[in-house]
C-alpha cells in the first residue's frame, strides 16, 4: 500500500491506471457515518488540491490507527496527543496542524470530570475511591490518560481503589454516566460545552463539573513521513490555509452548511463548513515540540501504553 501511495503521489501514473489513494483515517467519538461527514469538506479540498483520491476509514481505536501507520497502511490521521506520542515511537509520522475553537484562540483542550447533578457523593477527585469511572480509550489523552494522572495525584489508583469502565468514545461515556453505569465520567470539555448540547443528546444542567484538567495538547493531524516531502506540504498548506467559513465559501459544503457556533465569538453564526468532529473553526500548523507535555504524563501514570512502542 505504501509502495503504490507513494506512486500515486509522486506523479503521473505512467501506465495509465487510475491513481491509488491516500487513505485519511479517524477515530470515532460518534456514529462512523456521521465522523465521516464532518470531514468531507476538508477531505475534498485535499483531492482538489494534491489531484489524489483520498480514501475515509473510521478505525475502531486509537491502537489500530498507529497499527495501520506502523504498516504505512494510513497516510493521513487525526487522533489524541497522547496517540501521537505513543504513535511516533513506532512509526515514520509528524504532527503537522491542531484545530482551533475559534478565531485567535490556541490550540488545545481541556478535560471535565462530570457526575450526575443529582448524585452529591463525588465532589472531587479524592472521592472517586470505591466508586465505578468511565473513561473512553486506553489510548486516549482526554479520555483516560490526563484524568489518570490526576486521580494517580490525588490517591486514587482506578485499578486498585475503583472499577474503571472503558466506553470507546466521549458521547457514550456521558451516555454511560446518565443511565447509571458509572458514577464519574472523563469527557472532553467540547463535548459537554457544546457538541452533545447541540445534537440535543445531554442537557447541560443533568451534570456536574468536579474537576477541570489542565489544557491538554489539541488533537494533531498527523502524516506519514514515507510521503513525498512535496505532498506533505501540500497536505498542511491545504489544511492550514482556510477556516470553516472560507471552506463554505469556497464551496466545499455546498448543501451542508452549518452556523458557526458561539465560540466563534464575532463569527458566530456565520456558514461553514465542518472541518472536524469537533467544529472547529480552523487548523494551525503544529509540530512535535508542542506534544513534549505528554511525557510527564507518563511519568506520573507509568503507564504500559507509554513503553509498549519500545
Amino acid at each position: 500500500m505504501a509502495a503504490l501511495v507513494l506512486s500515486a503521489c509522486g506523479g503521473s501514473d505512467e501506465g495509465g491506471g487510475e491513481q491509488e489513494p491516500l487513505v485519511f483515517a479517524a477515530v470515532p467519538s460518534e456514529e462512523s457515518e456521521q465522523l465521516e461527514a464532518s470531514f468531507e469538506p476538508l477531505l475534498a479540498a485535499l483531492e482538489e488540491d494534491l489531484g489524489v483520491p483520498i480514501e475515509f476509514e473510521a478505525v475502531t481505536s486509537n491502537a489500530g490507527v498507529i497499527e495501520a501507520q506502523v504498516a504505512e497502511r494510513v497516510d493521513i490521521a487525526v487522533y489524541g496527543a497522547f496517540s501521537y506520542h505513543l504513535a511516533s515511537t513506532r512509526a515514520e509520522v509528524e504532527p503537522i496542524a491542531a484545530p482551533i475553537q475559534g478565531p485567535g484562540m490556541e490550540p488545545g483542550a481541556v478535560t471535565y470530570g462530570v457526575v450526575r447533578s443529582d448524585d452529591s457523593s463525588i465532589q472531587s477527585l479524592e472521592d472517586a475511591a470505591g466508586k465505578d469511572i468511565c473513561f473512553t480509550d486506553p489510548g486516549s489523552t482526554t479520555g483516560y490518560l490526563q484524568p489518570l494522572a490526576a486521580l494517580l495525584e490525588a490517591g486514587v489508583d482506578p485499578e486498585a481503589d475503583a472499577q474503571a469502565v472503558f466506553t470507546g468514545g466521549h458521547d457514550t461515556s456521558v451516555a454511560s454516566l446518565l443511565a447509571g453505569d458509572c458514577d464519574l465520567a472523563f469527557v472532553g470539555d467540547v463535548f459537554i460545552d457544546r457538541l452533545l448540547p447541540a445534537r440535543g443528546l445531554l442537557d447541560p444542567a443533568a451534570v456536574t463539573k468536579v474537576w477541570t484538567s489542565p489544557t491538554i495538547p489539541a488533537p494533531p493531524l498527523v502524516v506519514g513521513t514515507w510521503l513525498p516531502e512535496e505532498t506533505r506540504a501540500q497536505i498542511e498548506e491545504t489544511v492550514t490555509s482556510r477556516t470553516a467559513a472560507e471552506m463554505a465559501e469556497a464551496g466545499f459544503c455546498e448543501g451542508s452548511e452549518i452556523d458557526g457556533p458561539e465560540s466563534w465569538g464575532d463569527q458566530a453564526g456565520v456558514a461553514a463548513c465542518t472541518i472536524d468532529a469537533s467544529n472547529a473553526w480552523a487548523f494551525v500548523p503544529a509540530s512535535a515540540e508542542d506534544y513534549e507535555p505528554i511525557a510527564r504524563i507518563c511519568e506520573i501514570t507509568e503507564a504500559e501504553v507509554c513503553t509498549e512502542g519500545e
